[in-house]
């Protein structure tokens, strides 16, 4: 008959608990593979947004009626009727005399836009025609703030060692516009101006004159001029 061996079954029962566990230390592995959460994939940091009056462009300049804002030194003179922009487009594709002239005194506004005659102070200095016209370049270079506003033809008169230099404007308001901004005024004070009345037969043939580059000119000869738009 078999007897009960205590230590035989203190092995046996030692071996089988062992077993549980790493039976059960599997299972609990897996479990805790299956239900760890899945690593997110790392994502790039966005950008700061931008404040919106950080951003700036020259369409802001404008409002939808075309509009300069306060930054236009021209902003706070009344627009009138006169599209200058429409005009230099005329003149610039257009025959002077038979399109683009008509053209002007059809659409000229003189009660928001004025007429000046510009003429260099000190002709004495001026020494060959291409250093002359290299002048009238620059301050037009300086006076980029009124091409919206304002149209010129400055002309050279005369030759090497003897020339003169006057220009004929028109621009938005009826008084000096480089008076509008500091940055406007690096070359006026070398010109006298004068405010022309644009009602007159003298200052519609000056025009004619300053525009078409033909004429007597008052007794000067041309030899090349400039046109401001």
């Amino acid at each position: 008959m078999a007897q009960f061996d205590a230590k035989k079954y203190e092995e046996l029962q030692s071996a089988r608990g062992g077993g549980g566990a790493k039976a059960g230390g599997k299972q609990d592995k897996a479990g805790a593979e299956k239900g760890k959460p899945k690593q997110k994939k790392e994502e790039k940091p966005k950008p700061e947004p931008v404040a919106a009056a950080a951003v700036s462009n020259d369409a802001e300049d404008e409002d939808e009626g075309g509009e300069l804002n306060a930054k236009d030194v021209f902003a706070h003179l009344p627009k009138g009727t006169f599209n200058m922009e429409d005009f230099k487009r005329v003149y610039s594709n257009n025959d002077t005399k038979t399109v683009a002239l008509p053209y002007f005194w059809e659409k000229f506004d003189k009660e928001n836009y004025s007429v000046w005659l510009g003429t260099y102070k000190y002709p004495e200095e001026l020494k060959l025609v291409f250093m002359s016209c290299n002048l009238v370049t620059g301050m037009f270079q300086r006076l980029d703030r009124m091409r919206k506003h304002a149209f010129g033809s400055v002309i050279v008169f005369g030759e090497d060692n003897k020339s003169t230099l006057s220009g004929l404007w028109i621009w938005r308001g009826q008084d000096l516009a480089f008076t509008l901004s500091d940055d406007l005024q690096t070359d006026y004070e070398s010109y006298d101006w004068v405010k022309l009345d644009p009602s007159t037969e003298d200052t519609k043939k000056k025009i004619t004159e300053y525009f078409s580059w033909e004429g007597d000119f008052g007794g000067q000869k041309f030899n090349q001029g400039k046109i401001f738009k």
